[in-house]
Order: C-alpha cells, then structure tokens, then sequence
C-alpha cells in the first residue's frame, strides 16, 4: 500500500545506523540511506515533529542456530554516525534485542508525546526495523516506513521485507513522498 497520509503526531525513528552497523556490508549502498535517514530527521525537526534514534548494545540472550556475529567490539561500535546530527531534542534509545520496544522506553515515551504514528527508517530491514515495525502495530501506532532508508545485509531479506511484510504492518513510501507528504500536510508555523 503507498503512502496515504501522515498523523498530525508522528515521530521519526531511526534504527541503528551507528558506526558499527554501517561497516557491515549492506545490500544497498549505506551512504544513500544515511542521507536520507538525515534528510527525514531534518524536516521532522523543522516540523517540531519527535525524532527518535535508536541504537544496539547487544543481543537478546538465548540459544539459536545460525552463529552471532557479535563478539569483542570496538567501543565506538555502538555509536550513532555523526552524519544523523543528533540534536539535543532527539530521543535516544539503547536496545540490546531486534525491536525497539522491548526493554526500552520508547512506548511509554511517543504516548506520551501524543504520537499515533511512526515512520520507520534504518538498518537492517529484516531485523531492526521489521521487529521495530511490527512491535509498533502491535502497540497501536500507525506504521510508515521510508524503504530508502533502509538496507539489509540481504537483498532477498530486504525484498522480502518490503514486499511481503511491510504492507502488513503499515504504510511504504519513499523519503521523498515522506517529506512531501509532510510539506502537505505540516504547513510549517512562522518562526
């Protein structure tokens, strides 16, 4: 489904696009979803619209069968990329599973903001912000996500991601349609 509109509050939510994440390879070039992951960030802050960017420390302990990669980090690994410009405003979640929900304050946080929806942007697809996106439906939000901004590891993963699972859970749309969507319906006030 595209893109149809915007909730009055709606936050943005970046997903690990941190130093450590971005140095993996990705099945999209990262320098294009960091720039429109900053692209999204900057006009949600024009808008006073809530920016929330997240990143991992870890993982969900438990036994699985494909190996983890995470062994000894370096210690910047967990750091958000300088290019996000992060502003003192934004929220900052650190989650240590591949949702941003679980275990953080991030519900608790856009309820409290008055936020109805969330547009979802980051790395990667099939984990951080699939698990991202669908803890969001299940908390209520209003789901859109900037499939531009974001990548996997996996093409397939990613594809499958965009196409198979995303309609369910909410709304696709390019950073583009966002910000234009958000031009129609955010008239900026007079500063």
């Amino acid at each position: 489904m595209a893109l149809t509109t915007l909730d009055a509050k709606t936050a943005l939510v970046v997903i690990d696009l941190q130093k450590g994440i971005v140095a993996l390879p990705t099945a999209h070039p990262v320098a294009a979803v960091v720039k429109h992951a900053r692209a999204l960030a900057d006009v949600f802050r024009g808008h006073d619209l809530p920016v929330v960017l997240v990143n991992v420390a870890g993982g969900a302990p438990g036994r699985t069968e494909q190996a983890r990669r995470l062994g000894e980090l370096p210690d910047d690994w967990a750091d958000l990329v300088a290019e996000l410009d992060r502003r003192p405003q934004d929220h900052a979640v650190t989650k240590r599973t591949w949702g941003a929900f679980t275990g953080t304050d991030l519900a608790e946080h856009l309820k409290k903001l008055g936020v109805t929806q969330v547009v979802i942007a980051g790395v990667a697809t099939s984990i951080g912000v699939e698990s991202t996106a669908r803890q969001a439906h299940e908390h209520g939000f209003n789901v859109a996500l900037a499939i531009d901004a974001m990548t996997d590891m996996s093409p397939e993963a990613h594809l499958n991601s965009v196409t198979r699972i995303f309609p369910r859970l909410g709304e696709t749309g390019t950073t583009r349609e966002i910000i234009d969507l958000l031009a129609q319906s955010h008239p900026r006030r007079a500063r």
